[in-house]
């Protein structure tokens, strides 16, 4: 059975616990549209990343 040597110290423990923390989900103003959006991420609104069109966006009546 496998047993630790040494007593980990607060310090150490504290360290492992730092990535447990839950973090608001950041968020940016797109230049174009104006929308909230996640950093590095496609604008599913309009289908723009970086400045150049990455999807191809459906039109209304397509879907009918």
């Amino acid at each position: 059975m496998a047993v630790p040597k040494r007593k980990t110290s607060p310090m150490k423990r504290g360290f492992r616990r730092s990535a447990d923390a839950l973090k608001k989900p950041t968020y940016i103003e797109d230049k174009d549209s104006g929308e909230l959006r996640r950093p590095h991420h496609i604008d599913l609104k309009t289908g723009m990343y970086n400045g150049r069109q990455v999807l191809t966006m459906k039109t209304a009546d397509a879907d009918a």
